[in-house]
């Protein structure tokens, strides 16, 4: 699939119209709904297809953050081969008590791998938390960058954002 056609897909099954709450109290029109592109085999495939030419080459890792993250970083671990882990907010209090789920960050180099960055916020926490776990973090791969203040925001923080999409590219490929 193009990529420009991907963009208007994901944004055809994703942006809904009615009456939305906003985490932030608003009451909108619009919504956009990750979970429709993520949970969509076709459109999961071809963004792994087109996401895995922007991992990084000495990536050893693939940490996709709960929740939007883990399908992507499944995807990308099918389709390159790489090993995926699954990054919690908050290290479990029971069992193994891990933050990461899967095998040993400790000493790799992982790319974070995320669905859609507005400031990056849970990013540079979850960052720096797989750091006290030893791994090394430098890259953040997501699927749509939604505003442009969350490259500089990952950047102040020694990270940097490899986006398929901005938001600004989503909305102009509705019109294709």
């Amino acid at each position: 699939m193009e990529k420009e056609l991907l963009a208007k897909k994901i944004y055809d099954i994703s942006h809904i119209e009615g009456e939305f709450k906003l985490r932030s109290g608003t009451v909108s029109n619009e919504y956009f709904d990750k979970y429709l592109f993520e949970s969509n085999p076709e459109l999961l495939r071809n963004i792994a297809e087109y996401l895995s030419e922007l991992i990084p080459s000495d990536t050893e890792v693939l940490a996709g953050l709960e929740m939007g993250g883990i399908p992507i970083a499944t995807a990308l671990s099918l389709k390159t081969g790489i090993p995926a882990v699954y990054v919690r907010k908050k290290a479990k209090e029971y069992g193994t008590c891990k933050l990461a789920e899967g095998i040993s960050i400790e000493n790799k180099n992982v790319c974070i791998v995320e669905d859609v960055v507005t400031t990056g916020g849970q990013i540079k926490l979850s960052a720096e938390d797989l750091k006290q776990y030893g791994a090394k973090v430098q890259n953040v791969l997501c699927v749509i960058e939604r505003t442009p203040t969350s490259k500089e925001n990952l950047k102040s923080a020694d990270l940097e954002l490899l986006s398929l999409f901005t938001m600004e590219e989503l909305k102009a490929s509705k019109i294709l």
